[in-house]
């Protein structure tokens, strides 16, 4: 029989599974723990609650940051040209050199003539209009890169952080896969045409949600409004931050291929959605989509908090450890969305390939909790193990085998 409990509330033990209660917000909800199911593979949730709500865009997701439940999707997982939202990986990997110290903001770079000529003033794109054969420091070229979109500002900094702008787009391939981007390739570090530089909605979503959690210093750049350089005013490509829905970021885009995308991030109360469109037909119906998207998601969605940070959420089996059960946690709070309709009974699942094998360091994500609603709505979120286990003795191993082979995992 496997063992669980739920934030330190009692737990019946009952064939195989853990069932309990627990208190939020001063409502019962009823917890179902199913545990230890091996094998299993996960799989892509479907959006909580679309309803009869539909976009105009050809692409679509909308979701909320702290649970990263999807509220909505529209071929969500379809590459696409991501034209100028790509951008956003190419400052995922400078900010990731800044926070490593290999880069700073006083580190100059210099203008060659193909960036010049490809991202610059010859270009007919958006530019920064950095002078050719000139040097610019890295804090004037991310505002460049964020408030104005500038091609040039891109290509200067990929050619002197990687050599060329090529390797500087097989990095952030790299940096793509290391974060959990399955699908999304870069050929350039701009988003201008190329048959290979694709992506998918959900994935400029998920990428948009990791630099806002992973670099909340650099953050604030998305959501400057105007930025001066030179002779040049610019003000913020992103309609959304003028028009006082708590829109702060992150990245327009364009190409013929694609038609007009925008990522976008807003913040209302404590609530934070992000919502990636694309393959509109105007910046007027770029702007207007993403924003009923977005109101409707905090319109209709409602967060609740099931766990409060470092709470023991339930535990997982080891096998051959020092001790048999991992305790598991979440990063932080853990928090679920649910339709503001929706009844508060709910299910949840805690998920993992197991018995687990040590060793198993703090912080190792090793579960998954899955919430589901009787609407259907569902909620993943990542569990962690809140200790280090370390591998047990060969007595213990072998007496563990003979238990498992007489009586299956029951102790």
């Amino acid at each position: 029989m496997v063992r669980g409990r739920s934030g330190g509330h009692s737990l019946y033990r009952l064939a195989g599974r853990a069932v309990g209660k627990v208190v939020i917000q001063n409502r019962w909800v009823i917890i179902v723990a199913l545990l230890a199911v091996a094998g299993l593979a996960m799989r892509a949730m479907p959006a909580m609650a679309q309803g009869e709500f539909e976009t105009k865009a050809k692409w679509a997701i909308l979701i909320d940051a702290a649970t990263g439940s999807v509220l909505y999707e529209k071929e969500a997982d379809a590459l696409m040209p991501p034209a100028s939202m790509s951008k956003l990986m190419t400052l995922a990997v400078i900010f990731q050199a800044l926070r490593d110290g290999r880069l700073t903001m006083e580190d100059e770079f210099s203008v060659s003539e193909y960036a010049w000529r490809t991202g610059g003033a010859p270009s007919g794109g958006s530019a920064m209009f950095v002078p050719l054969h000139s040097s610019e420091k890295l804090s004037e070229l991310l505002q460049g890169i964020a408030v104005q979109s500038g091609n040039d500002a891109c290509i200067i900094i990929a050619e002197g952080m990687a050599g060329s702008e090529h390797a500087f787009a097989d990095v952030m391939t790299e940096y793509a896969r290391k974060i959990g981007l399955k699908y999304s390739t870069f050929r350039n570090a701009t988003g201008l045409p190329h048959p290979d530089h694709v992506m998918t909605a959900r994935e400029l979503g998920k990428l948009a949600i990791h630099i806002i959690q992973e670099y909340p210093e650099y953050y604030h750049y998305f959501g400057q409004k105007e930025y001066r350089y030179r002779k040049h005013i610019f003000y913020n490509r992103n309609p959304l931050v003028y028009d006082g829905i708590g829109a702060d970021g992150l990245k327009t885009g364009y190409i013929r291929d694609s038609g007009y995308g925008l990522t976008a991030s807003a913040k209302q109360r404590e609530q934070r959605l992000v919502v990636v469109v694309n393959g509109l037909k105007s910046k007027r119906e770029r702007r207007a989509e993403a924003k009923k998207l977005l109101q409707w998601g905090f319109r209709s969605f409602v967060q609740w908090k099931l766990y409060d940070a470092g709470q023991t959420i339930s535990d997982a089996l080891v096998w051959g450890g020092t001790k048999r059960y991992v305790d598991l946690v979440g990063k932080g709070p853990v928090h679920i969305l649910l339709p503001r309709t929706s009844s508060r009974k709910i299910k949840a699942q805690v998920i993992y390939d197991g018995p687990l094998k040590p060793p198993i360091k703090k912080g190792d994500q090793i579960a998954m909790l899955r919430v589901t609603a009787p609407n259907a709505a569902v909620n993943e979120i990542p569990l962690y193990a809140a200790e280090d286990i370390g591998e047990g003795s060969f007595y213990m191993k072998g007496l563990e085998s003979l238990l498992h082979l007489a009586f299956g995992w029951v102790l």
